[in-house]
């Protein structure tokens, strides 16, 4: 008579391992932020055993194998400029807003994916049910909010919970690590330039930070798109690596130093700040070769560069933004948008018929992620410090559940776990 195999649930087991799929163990370890230790990521980021979360219906759990490095994790860990205690009241907050892995536990209703299935996770959370989810703009739903920051539940932990929604199909070419890096920035960066600026062929697009996690994918989508784009770096090794990604041009910012707006500027510093504007704009017209400025800059870093880029933008240009890493409140010249009749276009991450597009864009390798770091499960608080001192470039994931990186697939990651 043959033996009945006992799943037995452990009660938590190693990161770098797993389960047999689909048993859950009774807790998991996880970088959790709590709000008496707010401050920076090597303070803030500390790895616990915390509860798995409950799935609930039209929810999935998925086990992560790695998860990219974002700037909203910096700021979740800082608690400013918001802390995610005021958007949740959870008593800690498991940061991460991208994610590779395997669907572990599905809830009621769930159809769309399966146990055992390796997606990545985009993260943005609706309702669903509102007319906005459902032929409108799901942005506008009024439950609208982006998981691993306005929600409690990250993927820096062996487990995530998700929406079903969130999961789509893991391109099969890349690792863990690849897969887990690009969903948040290529994303943004598709809605922003395809949805919300209306890029076309021929358009000049000018990009600031284009060897950051934004500026890589923005580059491709416009050379995908027929858009010849301009490229801001921050040193001449990136200009070459700009071009790699498609850039007509590089300008490295350096050359520039005072084009940097400061609050509390004297009038001295206008002056030399107006100057080098002015010769920044002759920079790019000798890229496009013509006296005119980008019909759409690409915007992010927001207090630092924003007056710079109402002044360069063409004559009916377009300033897309979706997000401000130097400051949020914005000083410009208005009379350069009014009297060329520009216009400032806010764009905020992107809904799942966005997602799955520019997912596909991965799976066809028409849009390459450009994973430049991969850190361990144990450098993840200092992964985020290098992030919030700019020293990373490209994409940049950790490693968690994954035992190795360069690993595809499940297959491979039970063998290098079996081997162990």
């Amino acid at each position: 008579m043959s033996e009945t195999k006992v799943r037995t649930a452990p009660a938590i087991v190693p990161v770098g391992s797993m389960p047999e799929l689909g048993v859950l163990p009774e807790r998991m370890h996880g970088y959790a932020i709590r709000r008496e230790r707010e401050g920076d990521p090597t303070k803030s980021f500390v790895s616990e055993e915390l509860p798995i979360p409950e799935v609930r219906p039209g929810e999935v759990l998925v086990q992560v194998m790695a998860a990219g490095v974002n700037y909203n994790g910096v700021w979740a860990g800082r608690g400013k400029p918001v802390s995610v205690f005021d958007m949740h009241k959870d008593p800690f907050h498991v940061p991460g807003s991208d994610a590779s892995g395997i669907v572990w536990k599905v809830g009621v209703g769930v159809q769309n994916v399966k146990v055992g299935d390796e997606v990545i996770i985009h993260c943005n959370i609706t309702c669903g049910q509102c007319v906005f989810c459902n032929g409108g703009e799901p942005m506008a739903c009024r439950q609208q909010k982006i998981w691993g920051y306005e929600t409690p539940d990250g993927s820096f932990a062996q487990y995530t919970r998700v929406q079903a929604q969130q999961c789509l199909p893991k391109p099969t070419h890349l690792t863990w690590e690849e897969a887990g890096s690009y969903a948040l920035t290529c994303f943004t960066a598709w809605r922003m330039l395809v949805n919300r600026a209306e890029m076309k062929a021929g358009d000049d697009v000018l990009v600031w930070g284009g060897a950051g996690g934004l500026g890589v994918f923005a580059l491709q989508i416009c050379k995908l798109m027929g858009a010849r784009a301009i490229a801001v770096v921050s040193n001449e090794d990136k200009i070459e690596f700009a071009k790699s990604l498609g850039a007509v041009g590089a300008i490295d910012r350096r050359q520039f130093p005072n084009l940097p707006y400061k609050p509390n500027e004297t009038e001295e510093q206008k002056a030399l700040r107006l100057k080098d504007t002015k010769a920044f704009g002759q920079k790019i017209w000798e890229i496009i070769g013509e006296k005119k400025g980008p019909d759409i800059v690409f915007e992010h870093v927001g207090q630092s560069t924003f007056p710079a880029s109402v002044f360069l933008a063409n004559r009916f240009g377009r300033i897309v933004i979706c997000g401000a890493t130097t400051g949020f409140e914005l000083n410009f010249d208005v009379r350069h948008l009014w009297m060329h009749q520009k216009s400032i276009i806010g764009s905020h991450f992107a809904h799942a018929g966005e997602c799955a597009t520019a997912n596909k864009m991965i799976q066809q390798k028409r849009i390459t992620p450009v994973l430049t770091n991969t850190f361990s499960y144990a450098e993840i608080p200092e992964a985020h410090e290098k992030m919030a001192r700019n020293e990373l470039h490209g994409t940049v994931a950790c490693l968690v559940g994954a035992p190795r990186a360069g690993l595809r697939n499940t297959a491979e990651t039970l063998a290098v776990m079996g081997a162990r």
